[in-house]
């Protein structure tokens, strides 16, 4: 099985690794978000639905929200991004990340675009 990384229309990705997920923003979302110099991150604890707001991202030109791909737990947040937000642009995939959740519906993912569909998406939106 290993991770499976789906995408969100609000150009999240998330990476299940058996029960727990990664989340985070795309590439493409990043770069329309220009240099991000805040961000607000959820309470370890807080439970959150698929599509609630889960986190607020604030870059030079405007203020955005990370939305939950999928419902459950948040189970820990990326405390780097207290001191370096600028990590969300140099490395949005990885070392950018949000927050990890546990999934409390894993079917959930099924419903998400792969990485193959939300390529296809975003070049509808160039």
């Amino acid at each position: 099985m290993g991770m499976d990384v789906r995408y969100t229309k609000d150009h999240e990705w998330i990476r299940t690794d058996g029960v727990v997920a990664t989340v985070g923003i795309t590439t493409f979302a990043q770069e329309h978000l220009g240099d991000v110099v805040f961000v607000e991150l959820p309470e370890i604890g807080k439970r959150v639905s698929q599509g609630d707001e889960a986190a607020v991202i604030e870059s030079v030109k405007a203020a955005a929200e990370l939305y939950a791909p999928a419902s459950g737990e948040v189970v820990e947040v990326n405390s780097n991004l207290d001191g370096d937000p600028s990590l969300v642009n140099s490395s949005p995939n990885d070392k950018g990340w949000f927050i990890k959740i546990k999934l409390s519906d894993p079917d959930q993912i099924d419903g998400l675009m792969d990485e193959e569909a939300y390529k296809s998406f975003v070049e509808e939106l160039i």
